[in-house]
């Protein structure tokens, strides 16, 4: 059990149960979907929830099932009971980061962007912090300070309800004409998810082995990786784009020839690195084909604008999917293995890129 993580999980539990319920419904919290979570990334030693337990009495027996410890925080006159709870939260958290050495993670259970200062602390205290709340309540500072954040609504296990649909029917009883504005709240879903389609998804993950191999010049794993990417992205998922490991992530990737996969040094753990030859040389061979067509008399062809003139032969062209982060560094790359020349002009204010390796 020593290489296990060992967390302490602290939940905000009013930000928590009313981003759910405002969000999604008026569905109840539930905590389980949270503790399975957790118990994919280590021991839980720590669990404590803060509240003002008047106000959610159904939920503590809930909580207790899950050997929750409950921080009764009692709302009294001429006082917030709010700050009060994330004052305490705050308190303890950074009481059990010097008290506990062996505690390695910290998981905050809140949206609220006023933790923010917290997370930092604890990171400068070398403690991972993964954070936890409902997408719609959670502030957009948070996550990025975060080592890795978790959206409640996104947890294997939680059932999201149509929030709007339940919410209007009441009020639209009485007029059977606009029940079917229903379809409507339908659609809303899938305008959040383009940031996260294939080709985003091809670029990220490229560039991110490119510039681990540039930085280190060593081997890239697969865990290696993950990690990187969640420096990135603290809110990067596999199950995101569909997929329900982050192996079967790569391996889909490389199907598609984005990425290579060798075994690496742990069983499980794959080495992971950008095609030598294939695509690359491909991707070579046609701007040398295209600069040959466009250099006319000079056989010389302006940089700006090349890169359109490579889509329109081949539309799904993209330098950052073969790893590199712009299409100057692509054509110098091509320079480089002599596909193509490569200059500046002072003239023309641009690079001039030939057929032929000048």
């Amino acid at each position: 059990m020593e290489h296990e993580d060992r967390i302490a999980l602290f939940l905000d539990y009013e930000n928590l149960a009313l981003g759910v319920r405002d969000h999604h419904g008026g569905t109840t919290f539930d905590f389980r979907p949270i503790a399975d979570a957790l118990a994919e990334r280590g021991r839980v030693v720590v669990r404590r929830a803060y509240a003002d337990w008047s106000y959610f009495d159904e939920d503590r027996r809930m909580l207790t099932r899950s050997h929750v410890e409950l921080i009764e925080i009692p709302q009294r006159m001429g006082a917030t009971r709010k700050n009060a709870a994330d004052i305490k939260m705050a308190v303890d958290a950074v009481e059990l980061a010097f008290e506990r050495g062996y505690i390695s993670t910290f998981v905050l259970c809140t949206g609220d962007s006023d933790f923010t200062p917290l997370v930092h602390k604890l990171r400068e205290l070398n403690k991972q912090v993964i954070g936890v709340g409902v997408e719609k309540s959670t502030s957009v500072l948070l996550p990025p300070a975060c080592d890795e954040f978790l959206f409640y609504d996104r947890l294997v296990g939680v059932d999201i309800l149509p929030t709007r649909g339940r919410r209007t029917r009441p009020a639209r009883l009485p007029e059977p004409e606009p029940q079917p504005v229903e379809p409507v709240e339908i659609e809303v879903p899938p305008t959040e998810e383009p940031a996260r389609d294939a080709d985003a998804l091809a670029v990220l993950v490229a560039q991110t082995v490119a510039g681990l191999q540039g930085s280190s010049g060593g081997e890239v794993t697969a865990s290696r990786l993950k990690r990187t990417l969640l420096r990135k992205d603290p809110t990067f998922s596999e199950s995101d784009h569909g997929f329900r490991t982050f192996g079967e992530l790569l391996r889909h990737l490389a199907d598609l020839r984005v990425i290579e996969l060798a075994e690496g040094p742990a069983k499980g753990d794959p080495e992971v690195s950008l095609p030598e030859h294939g695509d690359r040389e491909s991707a070579f061979a046609l701007l040398g084909s295209v600069v040959r067509d466009l250099g006319g008399e000079t056989g010389e062809v302006a940089l700006s604008g090349l890169k359109n003139q490579l889509r329109r032969v081949r539309p799904d062209f993209s330098e950052k999917k073969l790893g590199y982060r712009g299409f100057l560094q692509f054509c110098k790359a091509a320079a480089t293995e002599g596909a193509v020349g490569l200059r500046w002009s002072t003239e023309a204010d641009d690079y001039l890129l030939t057929a032929e390796p000048s």
